[in-house]
């Protein structure tokens, strides 16, 4: 079953569904199911996540800002519009260069 508390039928902008806090990152869900999801990330810069695995292939889109996403200790800058694919089970972290909002798909295939 899909879950999310965002209302079906109904336009949405995506950005403004998310607010980076100053305590720390700021996660909102879109929807989700067993099989994946789709969740908003808002940074303030300078915050960051530490190296943790993908649970599933992932698509991380930078909707604002700019972040450095490490991947096998390789840092790729990502900006307002570009993507990064990663396969389910790799190491990563990411760090804010700015304040920062991006979109993260997860699909478990």
């Amino acid at each position: 079953m899909l879950e999310s508390n965002v209302k079906f039928g109904e336009v949405h902008t995506l950005a403004s569904l998310v607010s980076a806090s100053d305590a720390h990152v700021s996660f909102q869900n879109i929807f989700g199911s067993a099989n994946g999801g789709v969740n908003l990330v808002a940074f303030k810069a300078g915050q960051r996540l530490d190296t943790h695995v993908a649970p599933a292939d992932i698509m991380v889109y930078v909707m604002e800002g700019e972040i450095s996403f490490t991947v096998n200790d390789t840092p790729h800058t990502i900006g307002a519009g570009q993507f990064l694919l990663l396969g389910a089970g790799v190491a990563h972290r990411v760090e804010a260069k700015a304040d920062s909002k991006m979109m993260l798909v997860k699909v478990k295939a």
